[in-house]
C-alpha cells in the first residue's frame, strides 16, 4: 500500500467514525423525546395542585396557549377551543415543573473526582419533573455556561440553567477541579471573571474564611447577583450576619454547635454531624439560629436526597435510577451503602429525622424554604429520579403534600425572581408542568409513576428518555 492510499483510507476511516460516534450519542433530539406538542392544548380531569399550598382541586381543566397557560377552571367550565388538542389525565396529579436550587451537571466517577455530564443530565432533570434549576457550584464552568446558552436559544433541550461560578473554596484542597482562594481579593477577582463569563450566582464552600466569605457577599451583590454556601469554617450565624442569600443542606453543615470551634476553621472529621446528633431537637439554640436566619432573610436549601445516602436505615436508590449509571459506578455505590448499612447506627442517621423536623420549623416560622438534590457524595442521586425522592422525603418530614409542591415550585422560582414566569399554575405563566399517572395519595407515602413533563407547552416522553441513558451516567 502506498503512502498517499494509506492516508486517503486513514482519513476516511477517521471520518467514518466520527460520523458514526456523532449518530451514536443519545440525541438532544427534540422530536425524539417529545410525547406531545400543540399550539393549543387542554387538559382534562386533573387532580391540580398549583403551588400556592392549597390543597389540591379535583376535576379540574388547563388550557394552554402557545406555550403559556391560558386558562385554568373546573372541568365542566372550560370547553375545548375547535382544533385543540385534548388529553385526559384520568384524574391524576399535576402540579407546576419543580424549580430547584441544588443541582448540578456533573456526578461523582471516583472519590474526588466529578464528570461533566452536560448531555445526559438536562434530559434526565427533564424527565424527572425538573423544568428551571440552579446549578449550585460547577466543576466544569464553561461546559455548564454553554448548555445554559444552548438551551435558551433551542439548540438543546433541558431545564432553563440558572447557573453558579465554580465551587469558591479556601485554600485547603477540597477537589482539583475547583479554585483555591488564597485570600479576600482572590475571592473578588473569581466572583468578577465568572460574572463577565456568564455565571448568574455563586456558591461558597467549607473552606472559606469570614474575611473570604465577606467579600464574595459583598462583590456579588454589587452586581446584582446572589451567594449560596456549604459552609463548615463560617458558621451559619456568621454567614447571616454578613447578608448571605441562602445556605445549603438544611442544617446539615451548621457548625455552629461544635464545642471548641476556632474561628475560620472547618472541624475535622465528624465533628459536624456529630454535634448535631448530641443538639436536643428543641434545643433553643437552634431555634435562636432559626430566628437569625429568617430575620436575615436567608434562604434555606433542603437536600434530604443527598443525606440519605449517608445515614443508616435509609433505602437503597430506586432500581431505575441505578440502571442510568454505568456499571462501574453503580458498583461503586452500591458497595459503599451496603458498607454504611452494615456499619449500623450511626450519626447522620440519627441527625436525619431531626432535621426534618429543624426545616419545617424554619419553614413554618416564615423562613423560605427551597429544595434541592445534590448528585454527589458517593453516588446514587440521580436526575431524573432524585426530584421526585426530595418531594417524597418533604412529605415524610411532615409537610402536606401542597406545601411540600410549594417548596418545590413556587418557593424555588420566588428566590430566583422568576415567579412571574414560572412557579404555579395560573394563567400567564409559562406551560411548565408535571403529570403523574395517578392521584397523589396522602396515605402512600411513595408517588404515583411520573406521565410526563411539560415545558413551555411541549411534554416530554419519561419513559424514551430514561431508556435512551441507560448505562450511559458516568459516560457522556
Amino acid at each position: 500500500m502506498t503512502r498517499s492510499t494509506f492516508l486517503r483510507r486513514a482519513l476516511a476511516l477517521a471520518a467514518t467514525f466520527l460520523a458514526t460516534a456523532s449518530l451514536a450519542q443519545p440525541p438532544g433530539d427534540t422530536e425524539r423525546f417529545t410525547l406531545f406538542h400543540a399550539p393549543v392544548t387542554l387538559l382534562r380531569n386533573a387532580q391540580l395542585f398549583d403551588g400556592t399550598a392549597q390543597p389540591p382541586r379535583e376535576h379540574m381543566s388547563v388550557l394552554i396557549r402557545d406555550g403559556r397557560i391560558a386558562a385554568v377552571a373546573p372541568d365542566a367550565e372550560l370547553k375545548a377551543p375547535a382544533g385543540a388538542l385534548v388529553k385526559d389525565l384520568a384524574g391524576g396529579a399535576l402540579m407546576p415543573g419543580f424549580v430547584l436550587l441544588h443541582e448540578h451537571l456533573f456526578y461523582p466517577t471516583e472519590r474526588g473526582s466529578y464528570g461533566a455530564f452536560f448531555q445526559s443530565f438536562p434530559l434526565l432533570y427533564l424527565a424527572g419533573g425538573v423544568t428551571t434549576m440552579r446549578t449550585a457550584g460547577s466543576m466544569s464552568p464553561y461546559a455548564d455556561l454553554n448548555t445554559w446558552k444552548d438551551i435558551r436559544e433551542g439548540k438543546a433541550s433541558g431545564p432553563d440553567l440558572d447557573v453558579t461560578a465554580p465551587f469558591l473554596n479556601g485554600i485547603q484542597a477540597f477537589v482539583a477541579q475547583v479554585p483555591r482562594l488564597v485570600n479576600a481579593e482572590d475571592a473578588v477577582r473569581q466572583v468578577g471573571y465568572w460574572a463577565d463569563a456568564g455565571a448568574t450566582s455563586y456558591k461558597g464552600y467549607m473552606h472559606l474564611t469570614r474575611e473570604q466569605l465577606d467579600a464574595i457577599i459583598k462583590a456579588a451583590h454589587e452586581r446584582k447577583a446572589k451567594v449560596t454556601a456549604h459552609l463548615c469554617a463560617v458558621s451559619y450565624s456568621e454567614a447571616a450576619g454578613m447578608g448571605i442569600d441562602n445556605l445549603e443542606h438544611g442544617f446539615f453543615a451548621s457548625s455552629d454547635f461544635v464545642d471548641g470551634k476556632q474561628p475560620d476553621a472547618c472541624p475535622g472529621g465528624d465533628a459536624v454531624p456529630r454535634s448535631l446528633d448530641a443538639l436536643a431537637i428543641d434545643d433553643p439554640r437552634m431555634a435562636e439560629l432559626q430566628r437569625r436566619m429568617i430575620s436575615a432573610k436567608v434562604a434555606l436549601t433542603s437536600t434530604l436526597t443527598i443525606f440519605e445516602t449517608f445515614s443508616y436505615g435509609r433505602p437503597m436508590a430506586p432500581a431505575g435510577a441505578l440502571d442510568l449509571l454505568m456499571p462501574q459506578l453503580r458498583e461503586q455505590y452500591v458497595a459503599r451503602y451496603t458498607a454504611i448499612q452494615r456499619g449500623g447506627p450511626n450519626a447522620y442517621g440519627r441527625v436525619f429525622p431531626k432535621n426534618m423536623v429543624w426545616e419545617k420549623q424554619f419553614h413554618d416560622a416564615g423562613g423560605l424554604l427551597v429544595a434541592g438534590t445534590d448528585p454527589t457524595g458517593y453516588g446514587g442521586v440521580v436526575p431524573g429520579y432524585s426530584s421526585l425522592r426530595q418531594l417524597e422525603l418533604l412529605r415524610e418530614a411532615g409537610f402536606d403534600t401542597a406545601t411540600a409542591v410549594k417548596v418545590m415550585t413556587f418557593n424555588g422560582a420566588s428566590y430566583l425572581g422568576r415567579t412571574a414566569e414560572v412557579g404555579r399554575v395560573t394563567p400567564g405563566l409559562r406551560a411548565d408542568l408535571i403529570a403523574f399517572a395517578a392521584p397523589l395519595d396522602a396515605a402512600r407515602p411513595a408517588l404515583p409513576d411520573v406521565a410526563w413533563t411539560m415545558k413551555a407547552g411541549r411534554a416530554w416522553d419519561r419513559g424514551k428518555i430514561l431508556n435512551a441513558w441507560k448505562g450511559q451516567v458516568g459516560l457522556r
